[in-house]
């Protein structure tokens, strides 16, 4: 099955800066749809991006919007979560997640539809 690896997180302070990776070496990422996701401690996991196979969309959670971007390298097979203006209501466990649904949707990616998880990158946001 498809393996995931999340890399990049770190610890920033607020209005900072973070690049999140995800990479699945042997699988052409590029006809997955990528969702990326992140949990709170105490709190569900949550949709924040997402980007649609073959890049037909993408979507972004509203308190995202116009601070997240997210994006592939097709050439590396790598998908990026680039972060920015980062607030302590972002610190969380990050997740990529992908499955072969062709597109994100008007309504984001709906977590049970996802098979191939990463483990997991820590974002901390703290003054």
């Amino acid at each position: 099955q498809v393996q995931l690896v999340e890399s990049g997180g770190d610890l920033v302070h607020p209005g900072g800066s973070v690049r999140l990776s995800c990479v699945a070496p042997g699988f052409r990422l590029n006809v997955y749809t990528i969702g990326w996701f992140r949990q709170a401690p105490g709190k569900k996991r949550e949709a924040v991006a997402c980007v649609g196979a073959t890049d037909v969309d993408t979507w972004y959670e509203n308190t995202v919007t116009g601070r997240f971007t997210v994006s592939r390298d097709n050439a590396a097979n790598t998908i990026y979560l680039q972060m920015n203006d980062l607030r302590p209501e972002d610190t969380a466990t990050y997740y990529c997640a992908a499955d072969l649904i062709n597109f994100c949707g008007a309504y984001g990616p709906n977590l049970p539809e996802y098979d191939y998880w990463g483990q997991g990158t820590q974002v901390t946001v703290s003054s």
